[in-house]
C-alpha cells in the first residue's frame, strides 16, 4: 500500500509505525498479555485475517490454553478489558497527539484504525483554547494545564460545560449507555503531619482504594488522572460542582512514632454532609506497611462500595432523581435478596427487564436478572409460561452480562449460580473461585460462593466464608445467616445451627421453613419444628413429592441428601416412603430413620 492521505484511512505502514510507538511509551505495558493482545490483533488484521480473530484463537495462539479452551473461560475477555483501558490512558497521556488511532472496540477483539486529529488551528496557527478566567485555586489551575492544547474538539466542549462557559445538550436516551450510578471521587489521602512513613502511606493508601473501590459495579469511581487533580482538602461543594460526583472520598494519615492513624470520611457532595467516618490504627512495627494500607484499603472499599454498603443504605433511604427507574432496580435487586419474596421477585424482574431493554450493555442489570430468572426455577416464583426455560434464561442472561464486562462480580457470580443449578459443578466452582479473585471483598458474591461450596460438600470451607461475609456485612439480609444455619446443622454443630436460623428470618422465603424445621427437629424443640414444618408445606406443595430432583439439583451429596431427607422426617414433614428407600439418596438405611 502506498501512504494514504487524510481523506483514506491509515495505510498498513501508518499502522505498524504506530503499533511501534505505543508499544515504546513507557505508560504503555509494553510485555506481558496486553502487548502480546494488541500485536495479535494488528497483525492479523493487516495481514487480512481480521475475520478468524476470535476468543478461541486468541486463548490459543496468544495465551497458549489448550484446544479444549472453552468460551466459559474468561481470560480473553479479561485481557481485551485490560487492552482497551490501557490504549485510552495511552491517547489521554502520551499518545494524544500522535496521527493515527488504535482502537479495540467492544463487541469483538478486531482492531480499528482511524487518524488521531490534531486540535484546529486559529487563523494565526495559535492553538484553540478556552478562555479560562484565571484563578488562584490550584486544584483548577492544574486541570486547566491537564486540558489546554488536548486532542479534540470534543475535549475542548466538555472542558467548556465543566467550567459553566456553554450549556450541555439534553441528554439523549442512547440505547447502548449504562445507566447513571452512584458517583464517587476519592481525593488524595493527606499527611497530617511531617513523618516520612505517613507521606508514604497516604500515596500508597490512595492507590489501593482506586484499586478496591472500582472492583464493585453498582458504584462508578473517578479514575487515577481526575484524583491526582485534587488537593486533599477539596471542597465537596466544589467536587459536586465541577465533576457531577455525589460522593467524596478523603482522609488523612498520622504517624506517632510506630503507630499510624488513618481518618476516613464518606460525603455527600450535595450538602457537605459526612455520611460515614472511621478511624484505623495499626502498628507498623508489628507488620508490613504495604499489607496494612491494603488491608485498610479493602475494609474501607468493602464498608462504603458493597451491596448493602453505606452508599446503597444511603440511595435506599433516599432515591437519587437522576433515572430514579434503572438505578433503582439495583437497589430493589438487592432488598428483594434480602427477604426473597414473591411479590419482590415480580416487581424485580420487571424492572430489570426494562432496564436491559433501554441499556443492553449495562452487565450489572444482566446479571441480576440472570439470578432473577434463576430463582423462577429453584424457587419457583412467578414461572412465566410461554418462554424459554428460566434456566436457559439465566445461563444466557449471565453469559451475556461476562461478555459485556468479563470482570465484572455480579456476573461472574451470576454465571457460577446458573452453571451451579444447571448441574455443572466443577465449571461453578471454577467460575466461583475467578470471581472471588476478582473482587475477595464483595460480600454478595462472598456469601454465595459459600453457599455453593456448602451444598457441594465442602461444608467447612463454605462455612468460613458466610462468617466472613456475615462479619463484613450485617446488613445483608437473612438468606446468608439461613445457609449458615444449614452448614452449621451439616457440621453437627447444633447451637450455631439454632443461632443462625433465629437470625435469618425469611419468614416469606418457602425453603428457610424447612430448615428452619430441620434445625428445630435436632435441637429438641419439636412444637417449633413442626409449626415450621408445617408452613413449608403449605408454601411449596410441590416439593416433597419432588425431594430427590430438589436435592439433586442443588448438588447436594448423597450422604447429605439423605441426612436432610431424615432431618425432614423428624420434623414430621410428609417424606414419601418410596424417597426414604430410594439408594440414590445414598447413605445407609439406617441414616434414613427417625432417631
Amino acid at each position: 500500500m502506498t501512504a494514504s492521505t487524510r481523506d483514506d484511512l491509515p495505510c498498513v505502514e501508518e499502522v505498524r509505525a504506530q503499533l511501534q510507538r505505543i508499544l515504546a511509551d513507557p505508560e504503555f505495558p509494553a510485555v506481558g498479555r496486553v502487548a502480546s493482545f494488541l500485536r495479535y490483533v494488528v497483525e492479523e488484521t493487516l495481514e487480512g485475517r481480521g475475520g478468524r480473530i476470535k476468543g478461541y484463537a486468541i486463548a490459543v495462539e496468544v495465551f497458549g490454553r489448550r484446544d479444549t479452551f472453552s468460551q466459559d473461560d474468561p481470560v480473553v475477555r479479561i485481557e481485551a478489558g485490560r487492552l482497551r483501558r490501557s490504549l485510552e490512558h495511552y491517547y489521554l497521556l502520551g499518545g494524544k497527539n500522535d496521527p493515527v488511532r488504535i482502537d479495540v472496540p467492544k463487541g469483538g477483539y478486531v482492531p480499528s484504525f482511524s487518524w488521531n486529529d490534531p486540535p484546529p488551528q486559529k487563523p494565526d496557527n495559535q492553538p484553540l483554547q478556552a478562555e479560562v478566567p484565571r484563578s488562584p485555586d490550584p486544584w483548577w489551575r492544574g486541570r486547566r494545564a491537564a486540558f489546554a492544547g488536548g486532542g479534540t474538539v470534543a475535549a475542548l466542549a466538555a472542558l467548556l460545560v465543566v467550567l459553566g462557559l456553554a450549556s450541555p445538550s439534553p441528554p439523549a436516551i442512547v440505547a447502548d449507555a449504562v445507566p447513571d450510578r452512584p458517583t464517587l471521587v476519592v481525593a488524595p489521602f493527606a499527611n497530617l503531619g511531617n513523618d516520612s512513613n505517613a507521606q508514604l502511606y497516604a500515596i500508597g493508601l490512595t492507590e489501593e482504594l482506586l484499586t478496591a473501590l472500582p472492583r464493585f459495579k453498582e458504584v462508578k469511581v473517578f479514575g487515577r488522572e481526575t484524583s491526582k487533580t485534587l488537593p486533599s482538602d477539596v471542597d465537596a461543594s466544589r467536587v459536586r460542582e465541577k465533576l457531577g460526583a455525589r460522593y467524596l472520598l478523603a482522609g488523612g494519615v498520622r504517624a506517632s512514632g510506630t503507630r499510624l492513624r488513618v481518618t476516613v470520611r464518606l460525603l455527600d457532595t450535595s450538602d457537605d454532609a459526612i455520611v460515614w467516618s472511621q478511624d484505623y490504627e495499626n502498628d507498623i512495627a508489628s507488620g508490613d506497611l504495604f499489607a496494612i494500607q491494603t488491608d485498610v484499603a479493602r475494609r474501607v472499599a468493602t464498608t462504603i462500595a458493597q451491596p448493602y454498603g453505606v452508599i446503597a443504605q444511603v440511595d435506599v433511604a433516599n432515591q437519587p432523581p437522576d433515572d430514579r427507574g434503572t438505578y433503582a432496580c439495583t437497589l430493589h435487586f438487592y432488598a428483594y435478596r434480602s427477604e426473597l419474596s414473591v411479590d419482590g421477585h415480580l416487581k424485580v424482574r420487571e424492572c430489570l427487564e426494562t432496564a436491559v431493554a433501554r441499556y443492553p450493555t449495562y452487565a450489572t442489570a444482566w446479571a441480576m436478572l440472570s439470578i432473577v430468572y434463576l430463582d423462577e426455577d429453584r424457587f419457583k416464583f412467578n414461572v412465566q409460561n410461554g418462554t424459554d426455560p428460566p434456566m436457559q434464561r439465566a445461563l444466557r442472561a449471565a453469559r451475556r452480562s461476562t461478555q459485556l464486562d468479563a470482570g465484572n462480580t455480579r456476573g461472574l457470580q451470576a454465571l457460577m449460580m446458573a452453571l451451579f443449578f444447571n448441574r455443572e459443578f466443577d465449571d461453578a466452582m471454577r467460575i466461583g473461585e475467578q470471581a472471588l479473585a476478582t473482587n475477595p471483598n464483595d460480600t454478595e458474591l462472598m456469601g454465595e460462593f459459600g453457599t455453593r461450596l456448602s451444598m457441594g460438600g465442602d461444608w467447612a470451607r463454605g462455612a468460613a466464608l458466610l462468617d466472613r461475609a456475615i462479619a463484613l456485612n450485617p446488613g445483608g439480609g437473612g438468606y446468608f445467616h439461613g445457609t449458615r444455619a444449614l452448614a452449621a446443622y451439616m457440621l453437627h454443630d447444633n447451637a450455631t445451627a439454632v443461632r443462625e436460623i433465629d437470625q435469618a428470618d425469611l419468614q416469606k422465603f418457602p425453603l428457610f421453613h424447612a430448615v428452619a424445621a430441620v434445625i428445630y427437629a435436632e435441637a429438641g424443640k419439636t412444637e417449633m419444628a413442626r409449626r415450621e414444618g408445617e408452613a413449608f408445606v403449605k408454601m411449596r406443595t410441590d416439593f416433597l413429592p419432588n425431594v430427590a430432583s430438589e436435592l439433586a439439583i442443588r448438588n447436594l451429596q448423597p450422604a447429605d441428601a439423605a441426612r436432610l431427607i431424615n432431618g425432614f422426617r423428624k420434623a414430621g414433614m410428609p417424606v414419601p416412603q418410596d424417597v426414604v428407600a430410594s439408594a440414590t439418596l445414598g447413605g445407609a438405611a439406617s441414616d434414613l430413620q427417625p432417631r
